[in-house]
């Protein structure tokens, strides 16, 4: 019997907020970025994902300098701390139960995520989600450069990273006979495109109106 493939987009579907954004703000909060010029810059590129226009490579500049600034060691206790005070919070029940429900089924299980995975793996991980497709930072001698490796997880990018680790697995798309992609964001419409079973999650208002035209399900996890 095939196995079906269960993709997860993590911020604003899995969490009730976006573990990029306030990974930022959490810093500010650290003191460990300036307030008055990273905090205006992160609204900007917050708003620009939303909007759709989005500049993946100078977000990503943006955001990944500040793991070149401190060892491998003290960004990954940093992390914990993220993790209890501010990630914990946004980890709805619903969204477990629909993580659960599906691995019950024995279905692949995979998070994919714009969002880097020193950020998102932990949070993969604490939702039992073994598998993460992020934008991957780049590392040298086991430290961050703040730099990124290969294509990054945004829009088109998503369908690209999904295809090569199938590809890796010796597995590709048609393979499934169910493929579910959970997503609250109408950037994720190419990956959205392509599987078999997607869902609107907590969607915003692009997204909310082309599931309404399509008849794709639309479901809470709040």
């Amino acid at each position: 019997m095939k196995q079906n493939l269960a993709l997860f987009d993590l911020d604003n579907t899995l969490l009730a907020g976006d573990s990029d954004y306030n990974w930022s703000l959490f810093l500010i909060s650290e003191g460990l970025l300036d307030a008055k010029t990273h905090h205006d810059r992160n609204e900007q590129f917050y708003l620009d994902y939303k909007n759709g226009c989005l500049n993946i490579t100078e977000f990503l500049k943006f955001q990944l300098k500040p793991l070149s600034q401190h060892s491998k060691k003290f960004l990954d206790e940093l992390h914990l701390k993220y993790m209890q005070k501010i990630i914990r919070p946004m980890m709805t029940q619903k969204a477990q139960d629909l993580v659960d429900k599906h691995k019950q089924a024995g279905d692949l299980c995979v998070v994919i995520t714009a969002t880097n995975s020193f950020v998102t793996k932990p949070i993969a991980t604490a939702y039992g989600i073994e598998h993460l497709i992020g934008s991957d930072p780049e590392m040298v001698n086991g430290e961050y450069t703040g730099g990124v490796t290969g294509v990054p997880t945004y829009k088109e990018g998503k369908v690209i990273r999904i295809n090569q680790w199938l590809e890796a697995r010796g597995q590709q798309l048609s393979d499934f006979k169910t493929s579910y992609f959970y997503s609250d964001s109408h950037n994720d419409l190419p990956l959205m495109k392509l599987v078999t079973d997607p869902v609107a999650v907590d969607a915003d208002e692009i997204l909310t109106a082309y599931a309404k035209q399509q008849g794709w399900p639309q479901i809470s996890l709040r």
